[in-house]
């Protein structure tokens, strides 16, 4: 397991934690957790405001392929797909590769990116529909800490079983407590949050042997 920023090459979001948590209420959650047009296309307040392919992804995609060392013939799995930006990025990467994605949200399907829809199946991450060592790499980026903690242990051991070799992970964490803070503030939909050190003990509790890095507002 390593701990590594492959998403280093994403634009820099500005955000203000503070002002987040000031107008958040309960009933926001409960909105922005239906992940349906709300979360993905309403009001900030919801969710993303709108999201939209602009190709930011591309790097990250090209990245993780070189990283891994992917050939033309790979199988990845994108955990967590939403509309598909980083499932259509593999692609342009490796055309010949198969991709597939898999997501709670028929909204995020029904409205992916680029013609990817049939590649995006409708689940949740703890129960996975693939055959034991499907896939090549195996990524879930900022996606399964929306799962509560026994849900999101699970999350982890179905990666590690449908990969055949590599895993790498994004959640929520803190290193200090100026950053629980910032964080706390900030979540919307995310269930299962704690420091890096929790994190790298759950991850051996489940048998998790990926790679993996912390999104910190």
């Amino acid at each position: 397991m390593a701990e590594i920023n492959l998403l280093d090459l994403l634009p820099q979001t500005k955000r203000d934690p503070k002002t987040r948590a000031a107008g958040k209420t309960v009933e926001d959650r409960a909105v922005a957790k239906r992940f349906d047009r709300e979360f993905f296309d309403g009001e900030r307040r919801h969710g993303y405001g709108g999201y939209r392919y602009d190709g930011r992804w591309l790097p990250v995609a090209r990245r993780l392929v070189e990283y891994y060392g992917l050939g033309p013939d790979a199988r990845i799995l994108d955990v967590g797909a939403a509309k598909g930006f980083l499932i259509y990025d593999f692609l342009q990467v490796l055309p010949t590769a198969t991709a597939r994605g898999i997501d709670v949200s028929t909204y995020a399907k029904e409205n992916a990116y680029g013609g990817v829809g049939p590649l995006i199946d409708i689940g949740s991450a703890e129960r996975l529909p693939y055959p034991d060592k499907s896939f090549d790499l195996v990524v879930s980026i900022n996606s399964i800490h929306n799962l509560p903690p026994e849900k999101c242990k699970q999350a982890l051991r179905e990666i590690e079983r449908v990969s055949r070799k590599h895993k790498y992970v994004t959640v929520d964490a803190w290193r200090t407590q100026e950053e629980k803070e910032r964080l706390l503030d900030w979540i919307l939909t995310a269930e299962t949050y704690m420091s890096v050190e929790d994190w790298h003990q759950l991850f051996v509790e489940v048998g998790y042997r990926g790679d993996c890095w912390w999104f910190i507002p």
